[in-house]
């Protein structure tokens, strides 16, 4: 059965950013921000409270150290930094969720080191080295580095969709730097299409085959909590 997941956990401080309170009853999965391009302690803790008070899993969402860019800017971290660096968001997470008698269920890359790791060995194998202590699975891209690295490893992989998101020609996502809000309609067949045809259109109206067994969306778009309700009605009717 494919599942619904989200990112979330993104506000800072004061700041805050996403309607995870809104979002939360459609997922199957929360994927929450460990400090390093948004959320802080407090914001994290919440975040896991309000997810284990639905039943939710919930997996770490690490990134490059980018709070300023969003973890949307590329950074040339060498693979051992970058190893470090997520066992140390997924730690994190992994801490909160044992003081909240949780446990880690999964860890979903945030932002350009997703994309990163998705063509190049180094970034994913350095993330999936990672993600092997915890003894959970990675989500990612089928058919990209993101699985090849996470099989070489003997880390579980589960692909990713991106129904909320464009897909380039050469089968790479494009991340918007502002989110506007989600055409309902467009959100819906593709996910519909993907789900009964195993499929996507790219932006050159050329099909290419899609392997998932999550679908994930975003907490950030105006319309967010429609998306996420959308999402869940049309997965629920093909399982």
């Amino acid at each position: 059965m494919v599942t619904l997941n989200c990112d979330m956990g993104e506000s800072y401080g004061n700041w805050r950013f996403g309607d995870d309170t809104g979002i939360m009853p459609y997922i199957d999965c929360a994927n929450i921000a460990c400090g390093f391009h948004a959320s802080d302690p407090w914001t994290m803790l919440k975040t896991v409270r309000l997810a284990l008070s639905h039943g939710k899993n919930v997996g770490a969402h690490p990134s490059l150290p980018d709070r300023e860019g969003f973890g949307r800017r590329e950074m040339k971290l060498q693979p051992e930094e970058l190893t470090a660096a997520f066992l140390y968001q997924i730690g994190a997470l992994t801490g909160m969720l044992v003081a909240e008698g949780g446990q880690l269920s999964h860890v979903k890359p945030h932002g350009i080191v997703y994309g990163m790791a998705a063509r190049d060995m180094d970034t994913a194998r350095a993330i999936a080295a990672a993600v092997k202590p915890f003894g959970v699975p990675l989500f990612g891209m089928a058919g990209t580095c993101h699985e090849t690295a996470a099989q070489a490893l003997g880390v579980e992989f589960i692909g990713e969709f991106f129904p909320d998101l464009t897909y380039a020609p050469d089968g790479s996502l494009i991340i918007p730097r502002v989110q506007s809000a989600i055409d309902l309609k467009l959100a819906e067949d593709r996910m519909s299409r993907a789900l009964t045809r195993n499929e996507l259109v790219t932006t050159d109206n050329k099909v290419r085959p899609i392997s998932f067994g999550t679908a994930c969306i975003h907490s950030d778009p105006p319309n967010a909590r429609d998306v996420a309700a959308l999402m869940r009605r049309v997965i629920d009717t093909h399982s």
